[in-house]
């Protein structure tokens, strides 16, 4: 049986691999054009960085380079919530969905933030 802190690590890459699966099909809907293009790629490539760097993290060699691949995953966080509000603001995208979106990465980032803090004796 899994203990408590192997079932949550499972939980949350799930959560966040379902996460990054609403943002490819979030962006996939965007209108065409030329912001949209550039944007969308923009928050294609730091969306899916959050969940590409907490994978490597998994296999990491050493703490430090555990909390590299976290702070990566975080600071590719907030890159994604900047291009999210920027297509919610510029109204590029549907606003319900792009606040959904941030809603729930907010929420994501809290764990790599936590998680560093605490890696780190801050907490």
């Amino acid at each position: 049986m899994e203990n408590d802190r192997a079932k949550f690590k499972n939980d949350f890459k799930k959560r966040l691999y379902e996460f990054v699966l609403r943002l490819v099909a979030l962006i996939d809907a965007l209108p065409k054009g030329m912001i949209t293009e550039v944007m969308g790629k923009q928050l294609l490539r730091s969306g899916t960085s959050i969940l590409a760097n907490y994978i490597e993290a998994q296999s990491a060699s050493s703490k430090k380079d555990f909390i590299n691949f976290f702070t990566h995953s975080l600071k590719s966080a907030n890159e994604s919530k900047v291009w999210l509000a920027l297509l919610r603001d510029t109204n590029k995208g549907e606003k319900k969905g792009l606040d959904r979106a941030l809603d729930e990465l907010s929420e994501i980032a809290k764990i790599p933030a936590s998680s560093i803090l605490t890696m780190k004796g801050k907490k």
